[in-house]
Parts: C-alpha cells; sequence; structure tokens
C-alpha cells in the first residue's frame, strides 16, 4: 500500500538516490573486473572486505562524509598560555572516518607490511586501490591523508637510513591510534607549484646524532600543505649553497614533535578555504629552523620525490574512477525514479544519451585501474617491462581521468535536476571535489608533457604499451578477427601520433590530444579484451560494446552535424542501459 504520508508531501515524485546501498554488491563490473586480473585465492580472501567496506560506503561512511563536508576543520593557533601550540578541530564526523581507514581497513599501511586485513604478505596494488575505489564512493577528502600516509610511509622505507627506519617506521605502519603516526608531503610554495625547482625553502645542516640520524634546520614557507597537521611531513628543501633548479634540492622528514615531545619550531598560520574537499585540512606553514631528518641522498631529493608523484597520480585516477561510479549510479537512479510527462525519464532519448556520456569514461577509467595496478603488481615484483609500461600508464591515467571526472559529475547533477545543485544531496559535492584532481600532482598540462617528452620520448614507453595491449587481446579466441584489425590499426595510428609530437617541440600544443589518444586506444583494447573474456566465460560481454564505443567517438573522425543514424549504436545503447547481462554472441554480432 502507498506511503500516504510521503504522498501528502509530495515527497514521492522525488526521485531516490542509492544510499543505504552497498556499493561493492551492485557493482558489477567492479565485481567482474577483479574475476579477470585478481588472483583467485587472492579475491576470495578480500571479498568479505570489499563487501564491508561496500556496505559502509553506502551507508554509515556516506553519512559521515556529509556530516563533515558541512563541518570543516578549525585552526586553533595558540593555547590559553598564548603558547604557539597550534592544532585542528576536526568534527567527531571526520575523526570516525579516519578511524573507518586508518584503524580498521589500515589503508596507510597494507602496501608495506603483512597483517594488515589477514594479509600474510603487503597488499597486492589490485587490493589496495579497490579498498580506495569503495571508500571514495562515499568520502573523497579523507584519501588525500591517507594517500599521503601510504606515500611518505614508502619514502621512509626505500630511502631513509637504518636509524631514522628504526625511529619512525613500526609508528608509522601502525594502526594503534595511540602510536600511529600520520605522513603527508609539504611540496607547494609560492615560488613553485608545477616549477618544484624554483622552491626557496633553505635547509642548514646539524649533524648527525647519537642515534644515528642526521638533522637539518629548516627555514622558508609551504604554500599549500594538505594533511596540515600530520605527525610527519616529507618535503623538499634546497641545502645552503646548493645547486639551483631540481638538481639541488634535498629530501627531508619533518616531524611534528620533536622527540622529548616538544613542538617543532614550523607553524601552521591559516587553513585554506577550497571549493572542495572541504573535510580535510589544507594550510600554509612557516617554517622557522624546524628540525628535520635526511632522508636518502641529499643531491637526489627530486628524484626520490618522483617516485612519490607517480604513485600518488595512480591514486588519483583510481579516485577519479571511484567518484565517476558514484555519479553514474546517482545518475541512473534518478534518471530511472523520476518521471515527467508521463513516464521515466531514463526512456527518453535526449536523456538516455547523455547516460552514456556518464557511463563511457566511468567503464574507461575502472579498466586503467584495473591494468595499472595489476601492471603495478608484476613491477613491484621486478619485472622491467611492467615496470616502463607503468611510467607511462600512470600520467596518461592521471591526465584523462581526472579530466573525465569532471563533466560527468556536471552531468550527473543535471539528471538530478535542481535539487541536485542542493547541498544536500551528493551531486553537489561530487562537482566540487572533481575539480582537484587535475590539479594535484601535476595540472593536465604537466602530465600531458610528461607523457610526451619522457614516457614516450625518452623512454619509449607508448611502443611497451601497443606491444602489451596487442598481446593481451590478440591471443582471445572469442573477439572477431575483423574487430582485432581495427584494435590493432587504432594502436598503430596513435603510437605513430605520440612519437611524432614527442619528436618536435613545435608540436607541444598537441601533447594533450596525445595522451589522451593514448588513454582510448589503451581503454578500448583493454574493454574488448575484459568483454570477450568475461562473455567466453558465460558472464557479461558488454565491455566489447563500450570498446567499440571509445574507438569511435573518441579515436574516429565525425562530422558533427551529421544526422545518420547507427543502428547498432542504438542498440547497444538499449543492452547498455539495462541491468541484464549481454550474451557474447549478441555482442559480437554488434561489433561487426
Amino acid at each position: 500500500m502507498p506511503d500516504m504520508t510521503l504522498q501528502a508531501h509530495g515527497a514521492h515524485y522525488i526521485a531516490p538516490d542509492i544510499h543505504g546501498q552497498n556499493f561493492f554488491a551492485v557493482d558489477r563490473q567492479f565485481q567482474d573486473l577483479m574475476s579477470l586480473y585478481m588472483e583467485p585465492g587472492l579475491r576470495a580472501q578480500m571479498t568479505p572486505h570489499f563487501d564491508r567496506l561496500g556496505a559502509l560506503a553506502g551507508n554509515r561512511l556516506d553519512e559521515l562524509a556529509q556530516t563533515a563536508d558541512k563541518h570543516p576543520p578549525v585552526l586553533q593557533p595558540r593555547d590559553r598560555f598564548g603558547r604557539d601550540e597550534d592544532w585542528i578541530d576536526y568534527h567527531p564526523s571526520y575523526r570516525e572516518m579516519e578511524k573507518i581507514a586508518f584503524d580498521e581497513f589500515g589503508m596507510h599501511a597494507m602496501s608495506h607490511r603483512a597483517g594488515v586485513l589477514g594479509m600474510s604478505e603487503p597488499a597486492h596494488p589490485l587490493v589496495k586501490y579497490a579498498i580506495t575505489y569503495l571508500f571514495v564512493q562515499a568520502e573523497f577528502g579523507l584519501m588525500c591523508p591517507v594517500s599521503v600516509s601510504d606515500t611518505s610511509n614508502f619514502m621512509i622505507k626505500r630511502y631513509g637510513s637504518p636509524a631514522l627506519k628504526k625511529l619512525l617506521l613500526d609508528r608509522l605502519l601502525s594502526q594503534d591510534p595511540a602510536t600511529m603516526l600520520k605522513g603527508t608531503q609539504f611540496m607547494t610554495e609560492k615560488a613553485g607549484g608545477s616549477d618544484v625547482g624554483a622552491l626557496e625553502t633553505e635547509a642548514e645542516r646539524i649533524g648527525v646524532g647519537a642515534d644515528g640520524i642526521e638533522r637539518w634546520s629548516l627555514h622558508g614557507q609551504k604554500w599549500f600543505c594538505s594533511h596540515a597537521d600530520a605527525d610527519v611531513a616529507v618535503l623538499l628543501a634546497r641545502p645552503r649553497g646548493g645547486a639551483p633548479g631540481t638538481r639541488g634540492l634535498g629530501m627531508f622528514a619533518l616531524p611534528r614533535r620533536l622527540e622529548d615531545g616538544s613542538r617543532n619550531r614550523y607553524r601552521i598560520v591559516r587553513l585554506k578555504d577550497k571549493l572542495g574537499t572541504k573535510s580535510m585540512a589544507s594550510g600554509e606553514i612557516i617554517l622557522d629552523g624546524a628540525t628535520a631528518y635526511l632522508v636518502g641522498n641529499v643531491d637526489q631529493g627530486f628524484k626520490q620525490m618522483m617516485e612519490q608523484v607517480n604513485l600518488s597520480r595512480l591514486s588519483h585516477g583510481v579516485r577519479a574512477a571511484s567518484m565517476m561510479r558514484r555519479c553514474l549510479n546517482e545518475a541512473l537512479a534518478a534518471a530511472r525514479g523520476r518521471r515527467a510527462f508521463g513516464k521515466a525519464i531514463a526512456e527518453y532519448p535526449l536523456l538516455r544519451r547523455q547516460l552514456m556520456k556518464i557511463m563511457l569514461p566511468t567503464e574507461q577509467a575502472l579498466s586503467m585501474f584495473a591494468f595499472s595496478a595489476d601492471t603495478m603488481g608484476k613491477a613491484d615484483k621486478g619485472d622491467k617491462e611492467a615496470a616502463t609500461l607503468l611510467r607511462i600508464l600512470t600520467p596518461v591515467y592521471k591526465f584523462r581521468a581526472c579530466r573525465d571526472n569532471i563533466p560527468v559529475a556536471s552531468h550527473a547533477l543535471e539528471v538530478r535536476g535542481g535539487i541536485g545543485y542542493i547541498e544536500e544531496w551528493v551531486t553537489a559535492r561530487l562537482v566540487r571535489d572533481a575539480q582537484i584532481g587535475t590539479l594535484w600532482e601535476g595540472t593536465s598540462n604537466i602530465n600531458a608533457l610528461d607523457v610526451v617528452q619522457r614516457a614516450v620520448g625518452k623512454a619509449g614507453g607508448h611502443k611497451t604499451l601497443t606491444a602489451a595491449l596487442k598481446a593481451k587481446y590478440e591471443a582471445s579466441g572469442s573477439l572477431p578477427g575483423q574487430y582485432k584489425g581495427l584494435l590493432g590499426s587504432t594502436l598503430d595510428r596513435v603510437e605513430r601520433f605520440a612519437e611524432t609530437v614527442a619528436s618536435d617541440p613545435k608540436h607541444e600544443k598537441r601533447a594533450r590530444l596525445a595522451a589522451g589518444a593514448l588513454y582510448h586506444a589503451t581503454t578500448a583494447a583493454l574493454m574488448a579484451w575484459e568483454g570477450a573474456t568475461l562473455g567466453a566465460q558465460g558472464g557479461d560481454a558488454r565491455r566489447l560494446l563500450l570498446s567499440r564505443l571509445v574507438i569511435e567517438h573518441r579515436l574516429a573522425p565525425q562530422d558533427p552535424l551529421s544526422l545518420a543514424e547507427s543502428s547498432w549504436e542504438q542498440e547497444a545503447m538499449d543492452l547498455l542501459l539495462s541491468d541484464a547481462p549481454v550474451p557474447l554472441a549478441k555482442a559480437t554480432t554488434l561489433l561487426s
């Protein structure tokens, strides 16, 4: 019987959102790709954790995220005695989210030690980024502190001296809130954002202590410090008299408190009032003779820090994939639940086209997540070809997925309608949070130049990428030969274009086009292999249809004013907007 109270207030006219669902259980595409890329035993072990986090993300974590966004952190610069004991007050909702991320799931530690979530060894990248993917569908802001803690742990573990690791590492990798240290990186300065070599912070050597740790004194300012009150901040500074540019930078670990418990000589002077990621504190820091520990070689700081940047860029791609999934699921719920002019708005052709503009980049980003994480797992085990492949995948992924996240979020808000603009609904926050992905760890221009000038121009990663993709789909017996030929010619064309752009500085203005083309060609090949493999196993072959849509709408020439109809595309759209699995035979018929 209908709820008469709802009807009396007209609430039944408002389309539902997806709050209350299990974000793992409803995500069949994510489950399918984990079945392809993740080792069966590991997947069986992790599925209960994925399911638990999916339930949290759709319920309690989602509620906490909404509350924390409305109650941003507050800086308290002095205590009641006038001492510069600056600290940040957080709403209890943020602290509860921290407990889920750090204490319960060990997201900061799982890549670095055994024991997290019952694993007998450090987590495979597929596991770490799967946890990230599920968590971020509810809360994006806290993923910055989680990620920078993870990458700080990576750098200190890799480059720290034995004495420094003895002092910090056990606490950095702890899940016990009584002993845990959280990490971050302070990079940006007024003089140097993307131009890191222009930074002005200076370091002066103090000496080696009785504990064997080399200490330095830091002077300067850091302009955009996310996770501003972290316990340990890894940063770059120039030793006095050091070479100019990035060659003269050293890497240091800055403790918030010294070994005797006293506050280190730096101050958080204010917090940023940001467009998004409001739950997390970003601030400005003044270093006034702060004590810091040398990490690695004093003249290799920038090179060491770039390893962190690449890890963070991959994380950003996964976060974009996650946010787009939330956008897609919200848009589908709104389109199916809202009626106008006598039927659900999901039935109208123009709205269905808009939903496809959300779906396609969402599924592209998911494929890139799975393939990149799988590649990282191989690279971590010493596979040099995988390391070369990862070198190009990371900036390509970060460049395109983070850019796609912005229009996807806007489309999802528009599908919801006017109430999507209201902060009571998650779509408004998704639009705000999406913007930062193109700024953190390098703007779109910086990432595109990294792809073209370094990954292609210097490392030849585009050839490694093409070879790896062809080896994947050409071995499939379920993929039509004609379509294999189309994929191959597309990959070759994109490879030649990227190489040409990289070969001549006058083509720099096309670097973004080349990076995007590499992304689209890669995802088209991956989705073809994924769809054919899943379909051959009796599962859902829909990713084959998505593969062809990528080629036709992202890489093929089109007349924007043509009124020609594509019958295959209309049928494909009907299949993709249905929840029913697409049989392999149907998908391969539509491919040709």
